[in-house]
């Protein structure tokens, strides 16, 4: 994808939700950093079946689901709480709130600067384009995280997050999200029949220096 890192974003998105609840300014860059390497593990998975333009069978998708245990596996060099941080990362980002994530864990299971990188990844990927999906448009990747307060990710997150992606110029740097007035003009234009809908727009590349503040 040209002029644009998804690791990065999920990384500096997550380093940022951190920082916006309580995180201190040591640990969103720690969440940021460690969070770069949560899909590690999907470099040992067959580019075949990642890629697949269409449903993944009931065989794949346990394979595909191995990613979080080799990517755990591969971060073990890493020493101290970076360390210990990425490999939670990568083996849990796929828990759900309501506990039925890929291990089924309960939402205690699972530290709260993992699931700050499971919404991230989760807008990330939305927003992004798939061989199996097209991008979606930031406000209804907003919408669907949204749907998924309680169910997906934790409902205090959301309440963070939401707010956050319209709002802050360091997330809308990455994305091009819409703004309320933006949504309200774009909902009356469209009663109107005068609209296209908004579209994704990517503004800028996300670079190895930018930090979470």
């Amino acid at each position: 994808m040209s002029g644009f890192n998804e690791e990065k974003a999920v990384g500096r998105i997550a380093g940022i939700l951190a920082l916006e609840c309580g995180a201190a300014a040591a640990e969103a860059k720690r969440i940021q950093t460690a969070a770069i390497l949560h899909d590690i593990g999907k470099l040992k998975i067959d580019p075949a079946i990642l890629n697949k333009p269409g449903k993944l069978t009931e065989a794949e998708f346990e394979i595909v689901k191995t990613h979080t245990t080799i990517g755990f596996e591969m971060l073990r060099s890493i020493q101290g709480e970076l360390g210990e941080w990425a490999r939670q990362i990568a083996l849990f980002h796929h828990e759900r709130w309501d506990k039925t994530g890929y291990w089924g864990k309960a939402p205690a299971e699972v530290p709260p600067y993992v699931q700050c990188v499971s919404l991230a990844d989760v807008f990330t990927a939305l927003v992004s384009v798939r061989a199996y999906k097209a991008a979606w448009p930031p406000e209804d990747a907003l919408e669907y995280i949204r749907s998924q307060s309680g169910a997906q990710f934790n409902p205090l997150l959301v309440d963070v997050f939401v707010p956050l992606a319209r709002s802050d110029d360091r997330i809308k740097s990455i994305f091009r999200v819409p703004d309320e007035s933006e949504i309200r003009w774009e909902e009356e234009e469209r009663r109107s029949g005068r609209a296209l809908p908004l579209t994704a727009k990517r503004v800028s590349a996300v670079r190895d220096d930018e930090e979470v503040m």
